[in-house]
Order: C-alpha cells, then sequence, then structure tokens
C-alpha cells in the first residue's frame, strides 16, 4: 500500500538519507532541525513520530542517534503525484489546487501528467472509492463513456462519477444505488481516474 508523505515528512526523510549517506549513522534531533529549517525539536519529533507511525522509519528508545529506514524505503522514491485538494461541491480544481503535498505512485508515462484528489463523500462506494480515498487522475480533456472521471459543472462545481452520454443529455452516474444520477447539458473532463490509495 502506498504511503502518503506530505513536504515537512517527505523533506525529514530526505535529510535523514543523506545524512546516514554520508555519515554513517543518524543524526540527533537537532540536527534534523536545524536540516530543514525548523526551530522546535518537538516539530522534528512530531515529524519523526508520524514517519515511525507509517512504517517509514523505526527508532530505539532511549538511543541518542537510533533511527533506522525500513528496506522499503532504502532509496527516495521519484515518482510524485501532488494532492491539489478535494472533489467538493462548488469548488473547482483550479481553485483548490496546493502542490505542497505528494503522494507516491507509479511512475507516469510519456506525455503523461498525474494529480490526485481526495474523496469528500460516498457517492462512489460500489465502486470501492470510499470517502478519504485518494484517487489518482490522469489529466485529459475526453473519456469514454461509462468511464469514472472527473467531470467540471457549468456552474464551476466538480464531481466524481461514471460519465454516459446520451442522445440530448449527460448522465453522472453514481455508484451508490441510494443517489440519483445528475443529468446535465455540457460537462468539462478533467481526468479520468487510473489508481486509488488508501490510508490507514
Amino acid at each position: 500500500m502506498s504511503k502518503v508523505l506530505y513536504k515537512r515528512q517527505r523533506e525529514t526523510l530526505g535529510f535523514l538519507h543523506k545524512f546516514i549517506s554520508d555519515k554513517g549513522f543518524a543524526p540527533t534531533i537537532r540536527e534534523i532541525a536545524e536540516g530543514i529549517g525548523v526551530k522546535s525539536p518537538a516539530t522534528v519529533e512530531e515529524h519523526l513520530q508520524t514517519l515511525e507511525r507509517k512504517g517509514v522509519i523505526k527508532r530505539t528508545l532511549g538511543k541518542r542517534r537510533a533511527i533506522d529506514i525500513m528496506p522499503e524505503f532504502a532509496e527516495m522514491p521519484e515518482n510524485r503525484v501532488p494532492i491539489l485538494g478535494q472533489i467538493a461541491a462548488g469548488q473547482p480544481i483550479e481553485a483548490i489546487e496546493d502542490k505542497s503535498s505528494f503522494v507516491e505512485y507509479a511512475e507516469p508515462k510519456p506525455g503523461e501528467e498525474l494529480f490526485s484528489l481526495k474523496v469528500n463523500g460516498d457517492s462512489m462506494i460500489e465502486d470501492g472509492i470510499f470517502d478519504g480515498d485518494l484517487v489518482v487522475i490522469r489529466k485529459q480533456e475526453t473519456c469514454a463513456n461509462g468511464e469514472v472521471a472527473v467531470a467540471l459543472l457549468d456552474d464551476g462545481s466538480a464531481t466524481l462519477k461514471r460519465i454516459f452520454r446520451e442522445k440530448k443529455r449527460i448522465r453522472l452516474q453514481p455508484a451508490n444505488a441510494d443517489l440519483d444520477p445528475i443529468y446535465v447539458d455540457n460537462i468539462r473532463i478533467q481526468g479520468k481516474v487510473v489508481g486509488l490509495i488508501r490510508r490507514f
């Protein structure tokens, strides 16, 4: 399962990699604070606790420099997909773009641009997409009938649905038996869902 590493967590992990590679042992909390440009050791401790909780590092209590990077994170991953915000009613994606957070995902193919969005709501649960999940989107302006895509509506709201083009309208079909489809005349496709990441 992919781990979501936010900006400061990535910086902390990157500093650990460089320090351990250069010196052969782990840095102290004060050295990490200086290395990533924060003043508070408590902030560093918080980042380390988060990395440990996510299974990225392992520490030995009572030892000053006992930080081990877990084998699957022994090399800094390069494949980063920006988390651009949430799919929320009334908020077009362009208005909530924030590239300060990233998630690790497969390397894009040449010419392919990927981004991810946090799902807000339960309209796609029967497709296995739950509230709080991250969907990975390939940026494109078209999709085939029945594909799950991010659609921008005329009122500027963005939604994640299966797209069906019918004779005189477009049906945005939720994957939830309790919800009715949305019918519109026009949409602008922002991208097609190509992956799913669930955080624990």
